[in-house]
């Protein structure tokens, strides 16, 4: 059994010369997906979180951190991107350097990134409409069945959360040129809600909050390792991750770039630098405008809102912006997520490790429709039945795991082949790609013990599925097409 079998490059740059695919994206646009992705729960959410469950004020270096890991993650992602122009993402870029069987490992943990990832998002997009709804949404229809409220009335089905993966699901089916500008006008609204609640609320920020700055072991909940000081850093960084993972999804997009060498890059690279200077002027803000501790009793989800209506006397307009923006934050975050999976999807059963209707292209709208189709009943099934709590950090995790394996496979094929051409160059190897390992797993480490568990059992779970199917149908499998051929009885 052969499980370090690798796809060539030359046989990867000869699939994009075949793609079906319909290459729309400008590098500003790819810019725009990535800020699309990137600004969503994770800045309107998880700030607040990282800030009661770990960091305090110091959440702004938790920023710093997890944005220097995927700045070293980014930079090999660049370079993989630029030289293979083609969907797949990390999943592509591994089955090059390391291998049939890393590949899957990477394509089935970036399953947790992206489809678990829109399916909690969308869980939170529901609970965010509802808010601006006041309430009117009855619990039985924006709610699991597993979930009940204070009142004692069952949920049902979450149907908020359906609606908006369907209408999202035909517009990718659509194109991914109108994908684009409808995330760009996404992008726009609320890049400009988060640039008016930094400005207007620097005015309001009371340096008493920013004492002490990190957070003393004293403080009740704060006694572990990783919940104070530095540590506390370290694990607001693994929570506040969340907030970075979509700039590698427009790798993803490859594929579809007018001119891959060199927009893959700039959006990698562009989107992550605006999101980073965003977010710490951002976290520099929240906890300035509200103490740190507020958001753990009172703030939590709604964590800006409650700063804005509690702190900031007469902007309560800017509350209702914030939802808003909140709501476009998380459509747009939705969209690059299935579009993001769409294409790992593709590659996939490109390669025989997935079905055939994976890769399947509309004859008119040149997208993987049926992809689309069967990931909106797949993402609906977790969104409109499970709970949103369930998924915990499992996103981060995945996510992380790949950014690990992409730093390890720069490093690889510079050895393996070092005169290839690459239009885009990770500076400092093998520095870069070490400092991006030593970062990303210090993060994973940092995560609870629960959601490492649960990472370590889908990831069996992929493995069965793995020596079950994909690698007998893998076309690097010598036997695999004469299987196929071979009549049944």
């Amino acid at each position: 059994m052969t499980l370090t079998r690798k796809k060539s490059i030359a046989t990867l740059l000869q699939q994009v010369k075949d793609s079906e695919l319909k290459r729309t994206l400008t590098a500003t646009s790819l810019i725009a997906l990535g800020v699309g992705a990137i600004i969503g729960a994770g800045l309107f959410v998880r700030t607040a979180a990282a800030s009661a469950e770990a960091a305090g004020p110091s959440v702004v270096l938790s920023f710093i951190v997890a944005a220097l890991g995927c700045c070293f993650a980014g930079l090999c992602y660049a370079e993989f991107a630029a030289m293979l122009p083609i969907a797949g993402s990390a999943y592509t870029y591994a089955y090059t350097t390391m291998g049939e069987f890393v590949a899957w490992v990477i394509g089935w943990a970036l399953v947790l990134e992206y489809a678990l990832g829109a399916a909690t998002v969308s869980i939170a997009w529901s609970e965010y409409l509802n808010n601006l709804f006041g309430g009117r949404i009855p619990y039985a229809l924006c709610h699991s069945p597993f979930e009940t409220s204070l009142t004692g009335e069952h949920g049902m089905i979450n149907l908020p959360a359906l609606l908006i993966l369907g209408l999202l699901t035909l517009v990718l089916i659509k194109g991914t040129q109108e994908s684009a500008t409808l995330n760009a006008i996404i992008v726009a609204i609320k890049v400009t809600i988060v640039l008016a609640f930094i400005a207007l609320g620097w005015q309001f920020i009371h340096p008493a909050n920013y004492t002490p700055f990190l957070v003393p072991a004293t403080v009740p909940g704060h006694e572990g390792v990783f919940a104070h000081g530095w540590g506390g850093v370290l694990k607001g960084a693994g929570i506040v991750f969340f907030a970075f993972i979509g700039f590698d999804a427009v790798s993803t997009a490859a594929q579809e770039a007018k001119n891959p060498s060199r927009d893959m890059p700039i959006g990698i690279l562009g989107s992550l630098a605006v999101c980073t200077i965003l977010y710490v002027l951002f976290g520099h803000v929240l906890t300035g405008i509200c103490n740190w501790k507020e958001f753990a009793i009172a703030g939590k989800e709604a964590s800006v809102a409650y700063a804005i209506q509690h702190y900031m006397p007469g902007y309560g307009w800017l509350a209702l912006a914030v939802t808003i923006a909140i709501l476009a934050g998380f459509s747009s975050v939705i969209l690059v997520m299935l579009l993001g999976q769409s294409r790992v999807f593709f590659s996939m059963a490109n390669d025989g490790l997935l079905p055939k209707l994976f890769a399947d292209i509309h004859p008119k709208f040149r997208t993987p429709w049926k992809s689309n189709i069967v990931l909106f009943f797949f993402v609906g099934a977790f969104a409109g039945f499970i709970p949103g709590s369930l998924a915990g950090d499992l996103t981060s995790i995945g996510t992380l795991f790949a950014f690990t394996l992409v730093c390890v496979g720069v490093w690889l094929l510079r050895r393996a082949d070092p005169t290839r051409v690459r239009p885009f160059r990770t500076p400092l190897v093998p520095l870069v790609p070490i400092l991006g390992m030593i970062v990303c797993g210090a993060m994973i480490v940092s995560l609870d013990t629960r959601t490492q568990v649960i990472a370590f059992l889908w990831m069996l779970v992929g493995l069965c599925v793995y020596f079950g199917y994909s690698y007998s149908h893998s076309k690097l499998n010598p036997s695999a097409d004469h299987a196929k051929a071979t009549p049944v009885g």
